[in-house]
């Protein structure tokens, strides 16, 4: 059975100019005399893993250990540096607060946008508003820009829109943990239900009991290789002993 998620070999690299250039003129100045330095960051080396249709796997690591990273290039807002990220399926992408918001819009205008960009036609968010604003709990808000919420009602908004309209693979990234308690445990019983319906779900997340409650799978980063792959009881008590010691 071929993978819904197939990773291989795959680096992701970043270039950091060393010296800060204040115009465009210097910028290009020194870049026709060669004089542009850079420092080389490789926020992933050489990953490999596949994740199976209906599989829940969760991405661990400390900050910058290249979690991120690797859920833009699965969600394609990146193409990576080496290597090939095969996705054989929809995505409903939740990797960053407010991403595919525009925050001169209303919450009513922002929905139809936001599923647009997910893929999803105006009758299809015509169909499925009402749940929508229900779920994300907004109904008093709907006409107000967006720039006027909380991050917890932008990550509401958005979870709420990416998870209405049913995508093969759910990809989500720490914004579970903004917002109040009661909303986070609503949208576990939401993605507990989507798993039982046979999505994907791809998890980020610091939080090692919110990823054995959800994923049976984990996968730790660390400086952007794979330290360990395997059972998330295991996989997060082996991380946990190591956060400890450094």
């Amino acid at each position: 059975m071929s993978a819904i998620i197939d990773v291989r070999d795959v680096s992701m690299c970043f270039r950091k100019e060393n010296e800060k250039t204040d115009t465009l003129k210097e910028f290009f100045v020194k870049l026709v005399q060669r004089k542009l330095r850079y420092t080389e960051f490789r926020a992933l080396n050489q990953v490999n893993f596949s994740i199976q249709k209906g599989e829940a796997v969760a991405l661990i690591g400390v900050n910058g250990s290249g979690k991120s990273t690797m859920l833009k290039l699965i969600a394609g807002v990146m193409d990576p540096t080496r290597g090939d990220v095969d996705v054989n399926g929809t995505i409903a992408p939740l990797i960053e607060l407010g991403a595919g918001f525009d925050v001169d819009l209303t919450a009513r205008e922002n929905i139809f946008l936001n599923g647009a960009l997910l893929g999803h036609n105006r009758r299809e968010m015509q169909k499925n508003f009402n749940n929508i604003v229900d779920f994300a709990e907004l109904w008093d808000f709907l006409d107000a820009p967006i720039r006027s919420f909380s991050s917890g009602m932008i990550a509401r908004l958005g979870f709420a829109i990416a998870t209405e309209v049913k995508a093969d693979i759910l990809v989500v990234d720490e914004i579970l943990s903004v917002g109040d308690f009661n909303f986070a445990q609503k949208c576990h019983r939401r993605m507990e239900k989507m798993l039982g319906e046979g999505t994907t779900l791809l998890f980020v997340s610091h939080n090692t009991d919110q990823v054995k409650e959800l994923c049976p799978r984990a996968i730790w980063l660390d400086h952007g290789n794979v330290m360990l792959d395997g059972p998330s009881a295991e996989v997060c008590e082996t991380y946990l002993k190591q956060k400890a010691r450094a």
